[in-house]
């Protein structure tokens, strides 16, 4: 198995370097790849805080990536649950993968956010 970082991954999503996008494709065609959670969040805050894309930009193309055949995103259900919430809430990613935790899962979450609470209920 393949585990790929961020920058490969946005190399791959963002086709802003050929050569490398293209390295990230062959490997996704040769081998079972996956994303792991921590990457997912590194990817959501670089393409919104850096690039500026937009939340249903994001959200549309980390649930496309999740289709891919050869691609794992670690805690998958967790993950596109929180890039629902993601894309319709003003919160930070991590917080909508609590979240996603504890719809998906059942998780008891603690926290002192306000705005996170209320995505609890």
């Amino acid at each position: 198995m393949v585990i790929f970082d961020t920058n490969a991954i946005l190399r791959y999503i963002l086709q802003d370097n050929q050569a490398m996008a293209d390295m990230v494709e062959d490997e996704i065609s040769k081998h079972v790849c996956l994303i792991p959670v921590e990457v997912v969040a590194e990817m959501v805050y670089v393409l919104l805080k850096v690039y500026g894309i937009k939340r249903e930009v994001i959200a549309n193309t980390i649930n496309e990536l999740s289709k891919l055949q050869n691609i794992i995103i670690a805690n998958e259900t967790v993950v596109l649950y929180a890039m629902q919430v993601f894309e319709i809430s003003t919160l930070d990613f991590v917080d909508c993968l609590l979240v996603g935790y504890a719809k998906t899962e059942g998780h008891e979450i603690i926290t002192f956010d306000k705005k996170l609470k209320n995505r609890l209920i």
